[in-house]
């Protein structure tokens, strides 16, 4: 179960080559009736009912979108957050993938700016739409790959007040897309939730082990904790495996975040807790023996 392959699927399970989701719906934000408009520069709208103070100013007209970053580092360590924001948006103005993708997490997140989830929506459907074929594996893919992943959050839950309704259907695109093609583990994580659920795609435990076994093993935490549950009940499309789960489960323990992944640490304390004296320390000795491989793996590369 350790050490497998870390599989990057550029075909689904019946062998047919994936295609790109279809182009994510909506159209371009409305300008803000009192900006100032720069010729040739593109002004982003602001959030609806909030501050927008950095939004009312145009577009720094830089040199190129590389101008745009170095001025973004500037203002950013100088804490000047409106010439930071612009800077930025410029950049994204232009095409660049890393200025989308910030903006799209710093608006999702309130970052630096008013937060709205619909310019995130918009930011992150951008960067999909456009570089849905980048290479797997590379700087920008990973970014890429992210933004499906957020646009797949977004499709299951929908953006109260906009176009983006709740849609099972789409999110399942998103997180299948971000799965198969770049091989992200968030990506696998959730459509193995689908799959577990049934939303979006007929309830398919053996899917959903598959899914959550492969970001599993590429260390993403809550992953290796519902693994390591579906090992430790047997059933939901794995057989029953008690040490291994309580392997993976001690494995999520070791890279769970105390302050957002707190429910890992309990049933990782849980499933300790009911376990046999044997069965626990079969455990204990398979991280071990992991941890040594790993070591050398790491000493080898090294040398």
């Amino acid at each position: 179960m350790l050490g497998g392959p870390q599989v990057v699927l550029a075909q689904d399970i019946s062998g047919t080559k994936l295609l790109p989701p279809r182009a994510i719906p909506g159209g371009a934000l409305p300008e803000p009736d009192d900006s100032v408009r720069v010729p040739g520069a593109a002004a982003i709208a602001p959030a609806p009912d909030t501050p927008t103070a950095h939004t009312a100013l145009p577009l720094v007209p830089f040199t190129s979108a590389r101008d745009a970053l170095k001025a973004w580092m500037r203002d950013s360590t100088a804490g000047n957050k409106v010439g930071a924001v612009r800077a930025l948006e410029y950049a994204a103005s232009q095409g660049h993938l890393t200025a989308q993708y910030k903006l799209g997490r710093m608006y999702a997140g309130g970052e630096g700016v008013p937060a709205n989830d619909l310019k995130a929506f918009e930011y992150f459907s951008k960067i999909a739409d456009e570089n849905a074929d980048a290479i797997p594996g590379t700087a920008d893919a990973r970014l890429v790959g992210s933004a499906f992943v957020a646009l797949g959050n977004y499709f299951s839950d929908g953006i109260k007040g906009s176009y983006v309704k709740p849609n099972p259907d789409r999110a399942f695109d998103m997180f299948h897309y971000a799965a198969s093609y770049f091989g992200d583990p968030d990506g696998q994580y959730n459509l193995a939730r689908l799959y577990m659920t049934g939303q979006g795609a007929s309830r398919d435990p053996r899917q959903a082990a598959r899914w959550m076994k492969l970001a599993a093993e590429k260390g993403h935490a809550p992953a290796r904790a519902a693994f390591g549950e579906m090992l430790l009940r047997g059933g939901e499309g794995v057989p029953r495996h008690p040490v291994l789960g309580l392997m993976w489960l001690a494995m999520a323990r070791e890279g769970a975040d105390p302050a957002r992944e707190s429910w890992i640490i309990e049933r990782h304390d849980l499933a300790f807790a009911a376990a046999s004296a044997n069965d626990r320390s079969a455990a204990l000795a398979l991280i071990e023996r992991q941890h040594l491989v790993n070591s050398r793996s790491g000493t080898a590369a090294q040398n």
